[in-house]
Parts: structure tokens; sequence; C-alpha cells
């Protein structure tokens, strides 16, 4: 396994086709997009890396992930009377969508729908508390205490924040968002600062490839039901309006970000996160989706055989 992880290395190391970085966001148009890393970490307890596996990126859109587990272990089912289950054929951050739908996001990894799903963990809390639920869970799953916000990412957002804003407003006026909208994009752009390295992310994920339980100390995160379904959402909304052609291509659950970062999840074997910051044209990880098809491919972990 360490030999495949080394060869998906080498063989990316001479794509000149890089993908554009997330220039929209300031702070991320600084990073350097030849920078790659991927990272395995297996249901067994084996930790497989390759490539700069150890330099914390901005996970972004993957904290949906964590966040959408940590509201469903609040609020249940009751949590799908606020957002939807559906793909959404639209770009993440899309409002036209809501207004043909009252308000309600389509799932939770588009913009809108981590935005609600923000709003129902808050539960009346101020974000600070909030946050500290959030990175103390994702600090839990990853068992590594040192993993922090990078508050300049979340400044950063900030500044840029009129689209986003945008969409929660549109949902307080449909009545599906309880908190103040700067409370909730605040918490939710800290939210997506989150820093961790391929190996940290890794190790996070390994609960959604082990039925529900955490590595390695065996204690269950969420059922095993639960963790079936956190997947099956991740297979059809993962990769926003490209979410079928990476299931086409990969065959796997995952979760992409604008940081560049792609968390993959092959149930019962292990969970895998690949980090190159050049995006799609979806904003997804160009170099990544190519690592995990190669991944894929040359393993037959896809969920649908070999």
């Amino acid at each position: 396994m360490q030999e495949l992880l080394n060869n998906i290395v080498a063989e990316l190391a001479e794509e000149t086709e890089r993908g554009k970085v997330a220039d929209y966001i300031p702070q991320l148009a600084h990073v350097d997009p030849s920078q790659f890393a991927i990272s395995l970490a297996t249901v067994e307890g084996e930790r497989f890396s390759a490539g700069c596996a150890t330099t914390p990126f901005s996970i972004q859109s993957i904290s949906k992930v964590f966040t959408l587990t940590i509201a469903l272990g609040k609020l249940g089912d009751a949590l799908w009377s606020k957002v939807g289950r559906e793909p959404s054929g639209d770009p993440f951050n899309s409002i036209v969508q809501l207004e043909h739908e009252g308000g309600k996001p389509r799932n939770p990894f588009i913009n809108a729908g981590a935005i609600a799903v923000v709003d129902a963990i808050m539960m009346g809390h101020e974000p600070k508390e909030t946050l500290g639920e959030i990175l103390s869970f994702v600090r839990y799953i990853a068992d590594d205490n040192s993993i922090c916000f990078d508050h300049q990412v979340a400044a950063s957002e900030m500044q840029h924040k009129d689209r986003n804003a945008s969409l929660a407003h549109f949902m307080k006026a449909f009545g599906h968002l309880r908190h103040d909208v700067d409370k909730v994009i605040g918490t939710y752009f800290h939210q997506c600062a989150i820093a961790m390295s391929c190996e940290q992310l890794a190790h996070a994920g390994l609960f959604l490839a082990s039925d529900g339980v955490n590595r390695p100390s065996n204690l269950r995160v969420v059922s095993p039901q639960r963790a079936r379904r956190i997947n099956s959402l991740m297979m059809m909304c993962g990769h926003y309006d490209a979410s079928g052609e990476f299931a086409f291509r990969v065959g796997l659950p995952g979760k992409s970000g604008v940081g560049g970062g792609i968390l993959a999840i092959a149930p019962g074997r292990g969970s895998l996160a690949v980090w190159s910051p050049g995006l799609d044209k979806y904003g997804n990880s160009l170099l990544g989706t190519r690592a995990l098809e190669m991944f894929a491919q040359r393993t037959g972990w896809s969920v649908f055989g070999h």
C-alpha cells in the first residue's frame, strides 16, 4: 500500500495541469499549488502517507461532514425538516434553488445546507460555545488535540461574506434560521477554517469506515445505520454538481473542500485524505480527484465492486 501511494505521488508530480486555487478567498489564493499529499488510515490500524501529508491546510467544506454528524447526534431525524437529502445539481453557493424550494436547502453539503446545520447545532448558544463543541469533536475523532482554527482564513472569508450572508438572510426570511445571521455565518466561516493535515483528516474519517466506531478508542461515535447514511449523502452530494462524476470515476463516498482537500471513505476498509490546492471548475481538487481515481482502480476499493 505504501508503494501504491508513492507511485501515485510520483506520477502526479509530472502533471502540468493542476487546476486553479480558490482565489476568491484571499488567504487561500496564496497557497502553493504544487503541493500534494495523500494519506490512508485503515480500520485495522495501519497508516500510510506520501507527499506533504503532515502539512496543515484549510479543510473548508469537508468540515460539513463533521457538523452534520454533530447535528444528527443532537436532533436526530428532526434535522431533515431543516435541510434536504437530495443532490443539488447547482453550484455550491447557488441561491436559485432556495427560492424555488421555499428556503429549504437541498442537502447539508452545499453552503446553504451547511449554514442551516450550523444554525441547528447552535441551539441558543453563542458562537464561541458552538465552535468549541465543533473543534472538540474534530479533535476527538482525529485523536489529536493540536488541531485548530486558522483565524486568518476565517477573517478572510468574513471580509467576503456577502454571498453566504445572502443565502442565510434568504433562509431566515423563510423561517429556516433561528439565530442571528451574522452569528451563524461567523460560526460557519470558522468551522470551514479548521486546519488539518492529510494524516489527521484520514484518521478523523475512520469512524465512517468502521460502522460508526472511533479508532483507536473503539468508542461508538454514531450508529452503523447513521454512518451508512452519512456515507450515502457524501456519495450523492459530496462534490456539489460534480458528485455524479466523482461517483462514476472513483466510486467512493467523498467530500471535497475548496482548500483542495478531499476525504473519501472505503466502508469496512479505511479512510483516505488527499490534498492538492488546485481546483477544477466545480470547486473540487483536480489532482486529488485523479489520485483517488487511480487508487480505486488499482485497489478495487469502489463500493460498486471491482
